[in-house]
């Protein structure tokens, strides 16, 4: 499986685990909706080291729970 598509799966199931929405997550990761749409679906398939610490700060996990 591609390194992306592992990282997209990560973060919603983290996401549909802590019961936010993608709107909700956003927010708290002050992380664009458009980005958060895009990473799930694998729209996005680079996403900065920044985002990822965001996104894992706000899902109160490690990138290294975003990435595995």
């Amino acid at each position: 499986m591609a390194q992306e598509n592992k990282i997209s799966k990560n973060i919603k199931k983290l996401r549909q685990a802590k019961g936010l929405s993608q709107d909700r997550l956003s927010k708290a990761a002050d992380v664009s909706y458009n980005s958060i749409i895009k990473l799930e679906t694998g729209g996005i398939t680079n996403p900065t080291i920044e985002t990822l610490q965001k996104i894992s700060k706000a899902l109160g996990v490690s990138v290294d729970d975003l990435i595995k």
